[in-house]
């Protein structure tokens, strides 16, 4: 994608990551390379947002949060933007978002209509 190639701020391997053929055997790359590394670099907290891949990554010692999480942190940490707009923004990409974690985020924000 665009946005990843022309983000500064991200950090880019250059090798590539060893997954475990058990995460790629129970989930997409995405998911599988988050956990792999995440237990590679001892990082505690990952972000994601599927079912499957927030339970196997808590099964195997990791904390996760959402995209939304992430988004509610930002905003309490004074980060200014519309937690409506970018839900919006997801939408309109198709990420799906049930209204639960979309009320969620407004009331934590207050940003509820």
């Amino acid at each position: 994608m665009e946005e990843f190639e022309a983000a500064t701020w991200l950090q880019k391997r250059l090798s590539p990551l060893n997954i475990s053929p058990l995460l790629l055997n129970s989930l997409d790359l995405g998911e599988a390379a988050v956990i792999e590394l995440a237990m590679n670099e001892n990082i505690q907290t990952v972000c994601i947002d599927e079912v499957a891949g927030r339970r196997i990554a808590r099964l195997s010692g990791l904390l996760v949060t959402g995209s939304i999480g992430i988004l509610v942190r930002a905003k309490g940490e004074g980060y200014p933007f519309s937690m409506q707009q970018a839900i919006a923004q997801m939408l309109n990409r198709g990420i799906r978002l049930s209204k639960t974690v979309i009320n969620f985020a407004l009331e934590q924000t207050g940003e509820n209509v």
